[in-house]
């Protein structure tokens, strides 16, 4: 689901402090919203001055300043009026550099905002091209438990009641850290890579059946609880019967992927039946796939023993 568009003013209050902003002129244009049209899928987020292809954030530092300034009154004119037209939804001067008088009546005069930044131009534009690029990224909701296991973000899913909860909370004495409770939110920011975020509601919340809501930083203090994580494995918990557990390969287990944003993410169908120490096995399945995705592969590794074992054997 595409995410709602987002106005300067709110990129302006959720980023001030991080971005060292503050507001010079244009104050009516604050609700202009930033958004990627994908009418005009030429134009960037962020960019340094450019008046022939204008980014829909522009940039000035001393050099662009400079540059302006030197024109004689009339061009100036002409290109600030050009500067703060559309497609331009903001002008951000950085450095800590004063705001020309003439930047503030045109920023006014077009209701297009005008910002200050302390820091450096190449700084403000990876910051804020990161912060975009999260912000207005589509998201999906997925139910389940988000968790940070052993380094790697881990998504527990299944079945309403078949615990994934108390299997959460295990895992929290354990040690380990929780990011979101049933409704974890899901973005692609990078072309294989999903980041995972808990809604402002449900932030340090995490409801066990029996005991209602449970505030974990509360209980656990800061380090029990994070913001957010790049998702990096699935475990899919199904109630099975000890019967069908002997079904299950036991060499390979269930492996699979499950696509999330055309990202192949790897999943694990981990039986749930009595007797299984789950917050075990969903430890040790973390520590696996960070030794798969560092190139071992324990199965491979074991047939190959075995074949070595019955060559040896022929030989002899």
């Amino acid at each position: 689901m595409p995410v709602a568009p987002l106005s300067v003013r709110v990129l302006f209050e959720t980023y001030q402090k991080r971005l060292a902003l503050h507001w010079l002129a244009g104050h009516a244009g604050a609700e202009r919203t930033i958004s990627r049209d994908p009418d005009e899928a030429g134009a960037t987020l962020v960019g340094y001055l450019n008046l022939i292809h204008p980014s829909r954030l522009q940039i000035l530092g001393a050099a662009e300043l400079d540059y302006l300034q030197g024109l004689d009154e009339k061009t100036y004119t002409e290109a600030l009026d050009h500067l703060f037209s559309a497609p331009t939804l903001a002008v951000l001067i950085t450095g800590g550099l004063p705001a020309p008088v003439a930047l503030r009546r045109a920023s006014d005069r077009h209701d297009t905002p005008l910002l200050g930044s302390s820091l450096a131009s190449d700084k403000l534009l990876n910051h804020l091209d990161y912060y975009l690029t999260d912000l207005l990224a589509d998201k999906q909701v997925v139910h389940g438990v988000f968790m940070d296991v052993m380094g790697i973000g881990v998504l527990l899913t299944g079945e309403s009641s078949v615990g994934k909860s108390e299997l959460a909370l295990e895992l929290i004495t354990r040690g380990h850290i929780l990011i979101a409770d049933d409704a974890p939110e899901f973005r692609r920011v990078g072309p294989d890579t999903l980041r995972g975020s808990c809604p402002e509601l449900l932030q340090d919340f995490l409801e066990v059946r029996g005991l209602g809501l449970l505030n974990i930083r509360a209980m656990f203090g800061d380090s029990a609880v994070k913001r957010h994580k790049n998702l990096r494995l699935i475990v899919n918990l199904v109630a099975v019967s000890k019967s069908d557990i002997h079904n299950i390969d036991r060499l390979q287990g269930s492996f699979s992927h499950r696509n999330l944003f055309e990202v192949e993410v790897p999943e694990i169908q981990l039986p749930v039946a009595p007797g299984r120490n789950l917050a075990v096995l969903v430890e040790a399945a973390a520590r696996n796939h960070i030794l798969r995705e560092n190139g071992y592969d324990a199965t491979g590794h074991f047939i190959e023993r075995q074949r070595h074992l019955i060559a040896r054997e022929e030989q002899e």
